[in-house]
């Protein structure tokens, strides 16, 4: 309505209401992306665990690869939240209880039915004793999945920035699991010595989710800014030794960055050791 010619509202007024709808419905879609990526991740994660039930050799290396893809995801869905800036305590959430399936209950079931199940299935005490040991410890490291999350939903990263997490993250965990594995093409172990290594390791992993030590998160790296010739060259080295050697260059990544959490401390205690001295 106007009255002798003037707009009441106001012309600038009247665009503004269409423009505050459309930004209102872009938000809203904004925050389904990064959304969609962890609920690829957690499908990864169910998947791998329906694949476990399965139990054939493919079905367990298509199990790791799942869970492998899940560490893609989930590796995305914070990038892209912290991008499009539609952080919230909703997607902070809902990716720790993605990360329970895909990085605690996933891994768990594999490391169990590829390492245990195969072994202890004739009726002996042995295989009994290692069957109870097997799920006792692939119970502990769902807690200590857990426990890591919850710690870093309340604590974050290590003071001083976001260049180390306290404790090992639970994605780096599941995929030293996965990546042996993958390394192993699915064939389960058949050896008890073997069986009880890898139950000392699922221990190890356990210990370092829940220890305070420091991990790199490579959060720090300037991705968009310029490069030396020699990182480029390495990336790209990188990426084809994983594509024409993915299983034993998974296994070396993943178990490199496993054992550089406890040598940092090492080094760390030995170096304020000489400091105070």
């Amino acid at each position: 309505m106007e009255l002798n010619g003037v707009n009441p509202i106001g012309h600038e007024q009247q665009q503004e209401f269409p423009r505050t709808i459309r930004n209102s419905r872009l938000r809203r879609g904004v925050y389904i992306l990064p959304s969609a990526f962890t609920v690829a991740n957690m499908l990864c994660g169910y998947y791998a665990i329906l694949a476990t039930l399965d139990g054939k050799i493919s079905d367990f290396e298509h199990a790791a690869m799942a869970i492998g893809f899940a560490y893609v995801f989930d590796s995305m869905d914070g990038r892209i939240a912290r991008w499009m800036g539609t952080e919230s305590d909703f997607g902070r959430e809902f990716d720790s209880l993605a990360d329970i399936v895909s990085f605690g209950l996933a891994p768990a079931s594999l490391a169990y039915a590829w390492g245990i199940r195969a072994l202890a299935a004739p009726n002996a005490p042995e295989a009994l004793h290692l069957t109870e040991l097997g799920w006792l410890i692939g119970f502990i490291f769902v807690a200590s999945c857990a426990w890591r999350l919850a710690r870093f939903n309340i604590q974050g990263m290590a003071p001083g920035g976001n260049k180390y997490f306290v404790g090992m993250p639970t994605p780096a965990a599941a995929g030293m699991l996965a990546a042996t594995v993958y390394y192993f093409h699915g064939v389960p172990v058949q050896d008890v010595r073997v069986s009880l290594l890898w139950l000392a390791l699922m221990v190890a992993l356990s210990v370092l989710m829940s220890s305070t030590l420091r991990f790199f998160s490579f959060k720090d790296i300037p991705w968009t800014r310029k490069q030396p010739s020699l990182a480029v060259i390495f990336l790209g080295v990188l990426l084809a030794s994983l594509v024409y050697f993915s299983h034993l260059m998974l296994f070396i990544i993943t178990a490199c960055y496993t054992l550089h959490g406890p040598i940092m401390q090492v080094f760390r205690h030995f170096r304020l050791r000489s400091r105070s001295a």
